[in-house]
């Protein structure tokens, strides 16, 4: 089974509560590439990663873009399917969402919490 985080802001509001990370490099690659959905968790964490594609998905992702110490520098809503982000040089690692779910209230700047649920 894939260990499972939650990952907030400092200020308590959940990004995600049912987060994995992409650690081999097959998962690297392949990431949510041909997925109908997230199934069994609600987003997906690259490390060292500062630019991500949307080729061959099916649906739109929400992205954050994280440096080494935790603070949000870029967030991506809504990234269409067939498309590529520019390179973050000051990112370290990219948070998944599925499009539309991250809360309003978190902003480029916020610093993150990630608390392992398993």
């Amino acid at each position: 089974m894939r260990e499972k985080m939650e990952i907030k802001t400092k200020e308590n509001i959940y990004i995600a509560k049912e987060a994995i990370e992409a650690k081999s490099s097959l998962q690297k690659m392949k990431g949510l590439m041909f997925s109908k959905g997230m199934d069994g968790f609600d987003a997906m964490l690259f490390k060292r990663c500062n630019s991500i594609h949307t080729f061959f998905m099916n649906y739109p992702l929400d992205i954050l873009f994280i440096n080494r110490e935790m603070k949000i520098v870029k967030i991506i809503r809504n990234l269409k399917p067939w498309r590529m982000t520019r390179l973050y040089f000051s990112a370290y690692q990219a948070l998944e969402l599925k499009g539309g779910t991250l809360d309003e209230r978190v902003q480029e700047g916020d610093v993150l919490e990630v608390i392992c649920i398993n």
